[in-house]
C-alpha cells in the first residue's frame, strides 16, 4: 500500500481490529436481509404478472385489460423495491469499503492503492448516515437488473393478445379497435403504453449513464454507492 495511505491510516490495536471484524459481520448480515427483501418484491411482480397472463389468455374472448392493470401493481412493486434498494445499497457499500480498504491490504503482500482518508469517510458515513444513490438511480438500476424483463413480457403479452385474440389480426384499424377500453379510444391506450415503456427506458438509460459517470470518477470502483 502507498506511503500516503499509510500516513492517513489510524493504527488500530487488536481490540479495535476485532471490533471492526464484528462490525463487518453485522453489515454483511444487514445487506443479506435487505437483499432478500429485494427478491421478495420481484417475486410479487412476477406472480401478479403470471395471474394477469392467465386471466388474459384463459379464453379468446377474455379482455386484455388485466395486462394493463397489472402494470399499476408492477410500478408499485418497482417503487417499493427501489426504496428497499437504497437501504440495501448503504450496507452493501460499507461492506465493500471495508473489504477493499481494510481486509484486502491485510491479505495482500504487495502494493495496493487505497483512497486517502478512507477511515474518515467510513466514520462520517456512520456518524451521518445517508443514501448513496438517488431514488431515480435506484429505480433505473432495478429496471436494468430485473424489471426490464418483466416489462418486456408484459408488453409482448399485451400486443400478442391484441394480435391473436379473438382471431388473427387483419389490419391496423382492428388493432386500435381491440385496444380500446370502454370510451377510451385505442389510439390513446396504445399511446399511453408507448409512453409508459419509453419513460421506464429513460430511467434505465439515465441510471446507466450515472453509473458510468461514477466509474469514470473512481476508476478503482471502490467508492461508496
Amino acid at each position: 500500500m502507498s506511503s500516503g495511505s499509510l500516513e492517513e491510516r489510524k493504527q488500530l490495536d487488536a481490540a479495535e481490529i476485532g471490533a471492526i471484524a464484528h462490525l463487518y459481520r453485522g453489515e454483511v448480515y444487514r445487506s443479506t436481509i435487505w437483499r432478500t427483501r429485494l427478491d421478495t418484491t420481484t417475486n410479487w411482480a412476477v406472480v401478479t404478472l403470471g395471474i394477469a397472463l392467465s386471466l388474459a389468455f384463459s379464453d379468446p374472448d377474455a379482455s386484455a385489460l388485466p395486462l394493463i392493470l397489472v402494470g399499476v401493481l408492477i410500478m408499485f412493486f418497482l417503487m417499493l423495491e427501489a426504496r428497499r434498494y437504497r437501504y440495501f445499497n448503504v450496507w452493501r457499500a460499507r461492506c465493500r469499503w471495508l473489504e477493499v480498504h481494510f481486509f484486502a491490504p491485510m491479505l495482500h503482500d504487495g502494493d495496493l492503492h487505497m483512497e486517502e482518508g478512507w477511515q474518515r469517510i467510513l466514520a462520517e458515513d456512520y456518524w451521518k448516515p445517508r443514501y448513496h444513490v438517488s431514488m431515480f438511480v435506484a429505480i433505473g438500476r432495478r429496471i436494468r437488473r430485473n424489471y426490464f424483463w418483466i416489462l418486456l413480457i408484459q408488453t409482448g403479452a399485451y400486443m400478442g393478445k391484441l394480435i391473436v385474440h379473438p382471431g388473427p389480426l387483419t389490419g391496423y384499424d382492428q388493432l386500435f379497435e381491440r385496444a380500446a377500453i370502454g370510451p377510451i379510444d385505442g389510439t390513446y391506450v396504445l399511446g399511453f403504453g408507448a409512453a409508459y415503456c419509453l419513460a421506464l427506458g429513460l430511467f434505465a438509460f439515465w441510471s446507466w449513464n450515472d453509473d458510468k459517470r461514477r466509474a469514470r470518477r473512481s476508476p478503482e470502483r471502490s467508492s461508496m454507492g
